[in-house]
């Protein structure tokens, strides 16, 4: 009788410390009361059957508990994608990481940022800049990743990356705190908006779906719009002073929790007025 209570403190515990580790993995508010609902089915299955002799009810919550499932897989496809490729490549640091941690972006690293998108969307040269706020890019994330830079940023420097008679300008540059890592690196694309959208932003959209915790700037090459994505959600057109407040706001906060007070949906809205590169 010891040992059976002895397991069942063993497996609540473990149950408990599982959620608990979900749920400080969760910022967004949505996200958090699917979950929130979801283990309460769990624990609700779990319960009749511990206690309760009611083989209908507990086929019923089952079978809710499945079809709940397969919704949140559907729903959640690139954290679970994410969550996948940390257990395979063994990157658990990653996944028990704090969620809270951010690189916090001085003033200076913004405004380089910045001054440099402004300079490109003038002269109408295309650029796309990866900024990783703690996702862990590795070489492996990228379809081609480029070529190694490891230099301190500055505005000049992305200014000759992006300069259209240079075999580098095509591709994406990585960026991390104060260092540009890489350049010319060719990002997955993504599959929605694919009519309306060009090449580097769909580069934008792809990498930013996958990862929530960094964010592109994308320069049009055909009219030198400027354009921020985030989690898979692209603000365009916006002005360099607008890009410079989102840069600070995401570059300071979580990406995640940061995301909702972007104006993302302006994206829909503005989608039409610049649909190439």
């Amino acid at each position: 009788m010891a040992v059976l209570q002895l397991r069942l403190l063993i497996d609540v515990l473990c149950a408990s410390a599982l959620g608990f580790l979900l749920f400080t993995r969760v910022n967004e508010q949505r996200t958090l009361w699917l979950l929130r609902g979801y283990l309460f089915l769990v624990a609700l299955a779990w319960f009749v059957k511990r206690f309760f002799n009611l083989p209908l009810t507990s086929t019923l919550v089952d079978a809710l508990v499945l079809a709940c499932s397969l919704s949140l897989a559907i729903l959640w496809q690139g954290e679970l994608r994410r969550l996948m490729e940390l257990l395979g490549t063994g990157r658990l640091a990653v996944l028990l990481g704090n969620p809270q941690s951010k690189l916090r972006a001085t003033a200076s690293t913004v405004a380089q940022l910045t001054d440099a998108a402004g300079r490109l969307s003038k002269s109408r040269r295309g650029a796309l800049m990866v900024v990783d706020l703690g996702s862990d890019l590795r070489p492996e994330d990228f379809l081609n990743p480029g070529v190694t830079v490891d230099a301190q940023l500055s505005s000049e420097l992305l200014l000759n990356l992006f300069a259209s008679d240079t075999p580098l300008h095509d591709g994406a540059v990585v960026l991390k705190g104060n260092r540009i890592l890489s350049a010319g690196v060719i990002l997955p694309l993504s599959r929605q908006g694919i009519s309306r959208y060009g090449t580097r932003h769909l580069a934008a959209l792809g990498i930013t779906e996958r990862f929530d915790r960094c964010i592109c700037v994308v320069v049009s090459e055909e009219t030198g719009t400027l354009s921020l994505a985030n989690q898979g959600k692209l603000e365009r057109p916006i002005t360099s002073s607008r890009l410079q407040d989102l840069l600070t706001e995401l570059m300071a906060a979580p990406v995640s929790s940061a995301s909702a007070k972007t104006g993302s949906s302006r994206s829909v809205k503005n989608a039409s007025q610049d649909s190439s590169l």
